[in-house]
């Protein structure tokens, strides 16, 4: 995907990744679910405005907002809208497709419904970490393929934030077992 993809409400975005497919160092699979944030609302770590941690998120779009949730897991976020609005889709979920092993190692485990099925267990399945904060999603180690079909998308509210967790801005793959939490 070009970096003008990105160039976009992050509203038109990250529904359009569902289908997508994502992968770093060829490893990872088709986005089955993502969140939507964005400067203007308080879960959004830009909130605040720019801070060492945030800067990539005042763009240009295009690029890995990478960070760490409560200190234990790395997550990942594309940048999204022009430069200075700071939007960025955390991808949460994935289908796993490519790489399956190097997946299953570096998560210990088999079950491949359980290799990405949050934004951390997709971080550490992908070895995402902070070496990629600030990349451009547009070259490697990331490949971003545009979906070929256009999927059922379903929506509902963020999950495991407190502050604004009652805008529907997640946005899911309808039916997918490999998301984090069903939709309701």
């Amino acid at each position: 995907m070009p970096q003008k993809f990105f160039a976009r409400s992050v509203h038109e975005v990250a529904p359009e990744l569902i289908g997508a497919t994502f992968l770093v160092d060829g490893v990872g699979g088709v986005i089955v679910e993502v969140e939507a944030y964005h400067q203007s609302e308080p879960a959004a770590h830009a909130y605040r405005g720019v801070t060492p941690r945030t800067q990539v998120m005042f763009g240009p779009p295009g690029f890995a907002y990478v960070y760490r949730s409560y200190g234990i897991h790395w997550c990942i976020n594309f940048v999204c809208e022009p430069a200075g609005a700071a939007a960025a889709v955390l991808i949460r979920a994935l289908r796993p497709t490519h790489g399956l092993e190097a997946m299953r190692r570096r998560r210990g485990l088999d079950d491949e419904r359980m290799l990405c099925s949050g934004p951390g267990k997709l971080a550490a399945a992908l070895a995402i970490t902070k070496a990629q904060n600030g990349l451009a999603l547009t070259a490697p180690p990331f490949a971003i393929h545009a979906r070929s079909l256009e999927p059922e998308i379903v929506t509902g509210v963020r999950i495991g934030i407190t502050k604004a967790a009652e805008l529907p801005w997640r946005y899911g793959l309808k039916g997918s077992r490999f998301v984090s939490k069903r939709f309701s």
